[in-house]
């Protein structure tokens, strides 16, 4: 009883911080587009912008996730979830204040230093949390009501802002995102026994012994940085997870490329606004909220992940592809409908992960993975975005404006085909990531 209040908790929070973050992502576009070339539908500016900023938070959350999600292993899934959550509400409040050109570049520098920390930690940290608390038969099953749970505030988060204006917006996800922080620290309980009780987070005090027993002083040991050895320990744990990691890695590298460029493609192609994306990502949401809420938790335990895994996958090219030969403006629409299907392949591999680890290592397995998406981050929008630019101008070398979103859809198809080499999931491995060497904080 007591696991699944912690579960109803956790799931609360999430639902909380979705919600907040994703009621300005209809409008960042039309913001962004009103900062920078006023009075335009197509703004490589803006598109460049975008890129670059994607590019550093993959930079931060590359170093940062993985040493999170290690921290986490030690001293609480709840002490780490603090940090991400607070620092998201910051760049909230400046475009809840303000939004004029002045106010829009502080907004970007602070989003993107925050978002370097913020971006896939609280993801990280609550997958770790759902893998401490349910057994390894009902996993994939709990990832996706996870995965459902954050569905739905990115679908209440757009309805709202679908019938609010840009500016309340932002102010009512400021509001929300502070909600979300005082319900987690008030009512979630550390899945981590060992760690809820302790006075000191980034610190241990261990009690050094002589031979004979007696205690002669203290030792302070201090957080511990997971280096390049370490990722490497854990890929190399079992095939499956380096499978798994190289599905992540060309997964993100299409969802990364394409939440780069759909949006301005869209609003060159086809004249959209803020109104009209948050009807596409509404479908979207709907679609993957009663898949993950519904039918992952009835699939999963029949057809397993690996197999979900790959439906998923199979749909993301597919939709992807759609999206980059649009001919009218209603084929995003039908396009966006595939999340039903597409939804499955991060709770999948999420699930294929923990799997491959010990019950103490759920946070650093879940930090890898989000490290090497977060690489896909660095490199997608350094690809992807100065084709978006070039194909959207009046400079393209021939008329293709979906050429970029047919390229990110080619990184899914290799994601599909490398999934279809994975096989049901080994024993968990006995590679243990804390026997190995660490760099000292």
């Amino acid at each position: 009883m007591e696991r699944l209040s912690g579960l109803l908790h956790l799931f609360v929070t999430v639902f909380l911080y979705n919600f907040s973050a994703f009621m300005v992502v209809p409008a960042i576009s039309d913001v962004t587009m009103a900062a920078l070339c006023p009075g335009k539908d197509e703004c490589s500016s803006a598109i460049y912008l975008t890129g670059f900023q994607q590019a550093i938070t993959g930079i931060g959350t590359l170093m940062a996730t993985p040493l999170i999600g290690n921290l986490s292993d030690e001293y609480g899934r709840k002490t780490l979830l603090t940090l991400p959550m607070t620092l998201a509400i910051v760049p909230l409040v400046i475009l809840a204040y303000n939004r004029t050109t002045k106010y829009f570049y502080v907004y970007t520098v602070v989003r993107t230093l925050t978002d370097m920390v913020c971006e896939g930690t609280v993801h990280c940290l609550a997958l770790a949390y759902v893998a401490d608390e349910v057994p390894h038969s009902r996993r994939a099953s709990a990832f996706g009501l996870l995965a459902g749970v954050a569905s739905a505030g990115f679908v209440c988060g757009t309805l709202t802002a679908r019938f609010l204006s840009i500016a309340s917006a932002f102010q009512a996800a400021a509001t929300i995102a502070v909600l979300s922080v005082i319900y987690m620290k008030t009512f979630l309980k550390e899945s981590i026994k060992s760690c809820s009780d302790s006075s000191h987070p980034i610190r241990k005090i261990q009690k050094v012994s002589a031979s004979d027993g007696q205690t002669v002083g203290r030792k302070e040991n201090f957080a511990r940085i997971p280096s390049v050895e370490d990722m490497t320990c854990l890929l190399k744990s079992s095939l499956t997870f380096s499978q798994s990691a190289v599905v992540a890695f060309f997964n993100n590298v299409g969802e990364s490329g394409l939440r780069a460029s759909l949006l301005y493609y869209l609003k060159a192609q086809f004249h959209f606004s803020k109104n009209q994306f948050a009807d596409l990502l509404l479908i979207a949401g709907i679609a993957g909220t009663i898949s993950q809420l519904l039918l992952m938790p009835l699939l999963a335990p029949v057809f397993g992940e690996v197999t979900l895994l790959t439906v998923g996958l199979c749909a993301s090219w597919l939709h992807i592809f759609l999206y980059g030969i649009a001919w009218s403006f209603w084929v995003p629409y039908v396009a966006s409908m595939f999340s039903i299907l597409v939804v499955f392949s991060p709770p999948c591999i999420r699930s294929i992960v923990s799997k491959q680890v010990g019950p103490d290592e759920q946070g650093k397995a879940q930090g890898c993975i989000s490290g090497i998406g977060s690489i896909a981050t660095i490199m997608s929008p350094l690809v992807f975005t100065p084709l978006t630019a070039l194909f959207l101008s009046e400079k393209a070398p021939f008329h293709f404006p979906g050429l970029s979103i047919m390229c990110t859809g080619i990184a899914s198809m290799i994601a599909f085909i490398q999934s279809l080499m994975i096989r049901a999931a080994p024993p968990i491995s006995s590679c243990k990531v804390a026997g190995s060497g660490y760099i000292q904080a």
